[in-house]
Formats: C-alpha cells, sequence, structure tokens
C-alpha cells in the first residue's frame, strides 16, 4: 500500500485533495513570500516577522446536468507593516483572504468560464503551487494607499505651514476672467 504523500503546499494536487474532502492548516512565514515582504516594511531587528495563519478546504461539486465541478476554500490572514503615506509613519494593517476558488481542467475552458462569470476560475493541476496562491491573494488585499484613521504624530511643521499658506483657488476665476475681456 502507498504511503500518503507529506503535504506540499508547493505541490498541491488539487484534484486529489478535493476528491478526500480533506483540509488543511498550517502557518508560514512573511519573509518565506518573498514578493509579499518585498511590499512590506521590514520588521525591526528586535520584533519577529508576522506569520500567516492559513486554511485549505476542497470538495466536489455534483452538478446537475452538468460535470462535477472542483472547488478551493481558502482562508489566510496576517499583519503586516507598511508605511503611512500621510506621516510616513510605520502603520501595523491587518490582511484577511476568504475566497473560493473554481478549478477547470484546461485554460481555455478556464478563459471562457471567467470571461462569462464572476467565479475565480483556475486550472487544476496535480503539482499546483498553492503557496503562490496565497502570496497572490494577500498582495492583492494591501490597500492601495496605506494611511492611518488618525496619524499617532503631527506632521511636519514645513508641511503644515505650507499647506496653511496657500489660499484655495477657486477654479471658476479663471473662466470668469475670460467672460470679463472685451471681445
Amino acid at each position: 500500500m502507498a504511503r500518503p504523500r507529506p503535504f506540499d503546499p508547493q505541490r498541491f494536487d488539487v484534484g486529489a485533495f478535493a476528491a478526500a474532502g480533506s483540509k488543511h492548516d498550517a502557518v508560514i512565514g512573511v519573509p518565506a513570500l518573498t514578493r509579499l515582504s518585498g511590499a512590506v516594511m521590514p520588521t525591526p531587528g528586535d520584533v519577529a516577522p508576522a506569520d500567516i495563519h492559513w486554511r485549505v478546504g476542497a470538495e466536489v461539486r455534483k452538478v446537475a446536468g452538468g460535470a462535477a465541478q472542483t472547488w478551493l476554500h481558502l482562508v489566510a490572514s496576517t499583519a503586516v507593516t507598511l508605511e503611512c503615506q500621510r506621516c510616513l509613519q510605520p502603520l501595523l494593517e491587518p490582511l484577511a483572504v476568504d475566497r473560493w476558488f473554481r478549478f477547470v481542467a484546461s485554460e481555455e475552458e478556464a478563459e471562457l468560464l471567467d470571461e462569462e462569470s464572476d467565479e475565480d476560475v483556475l486550472v487544476a493541476s496535480r503539482a499546483f503551487n498553492l503557496q503562490a496562491l496565497i502570496e497572490d491573494e494577500l498582495i492583492l488585499a494591501l490597500p492601495l494607499v496605506p494611511r492611518h484613521t488618525s496619524c499617532p504624530q503631527p506632521l511636519p511643521a514645513a508641511i503644515a505651514d505650507e499647506a496653511a499658506e496657500e489660499p484655495a483657488s477657486n477654479p471658476f476665476a479663471a473662466l470668469a476672467a475670460l467672460r470679463r475681456r472685451p471681445q
């Protein structure tokens, strides 16, 4: 009898995992995901890097009048340090992912279904890189413009003074001046 292969998120057999109705929980450090760790601020030397807690489950769903569908449910969470775009100070940002993915047999089928529906459709493989999918989803969860709701320190005085000195310009003043000119 063959021994079951150990779980490897970089060589993940989606079909076999779904057929067994399996679930798996794991923890991985942010530094192990190089693209994500490159998008966040480095962790100070005296602070341990954040961990990513993730869980994956898969199932095969029967469809009336059609072929069964393979679905994967991914849940991941962590907290990363970003730079606030207002005060330029570190900002601890929680990230959370909770997504379902449908798997199909070919790239052509995935493209067709992706155009027709709102589902996330991926191509099934016996060596699917689940770790890359987790990293992709966490990168997509990053805020476009990270900033504190209320910055912990006041803005530098030079920036605040410049903002106070500039009078607000009226966008219609130029139009009014054109209107008053003699023809």
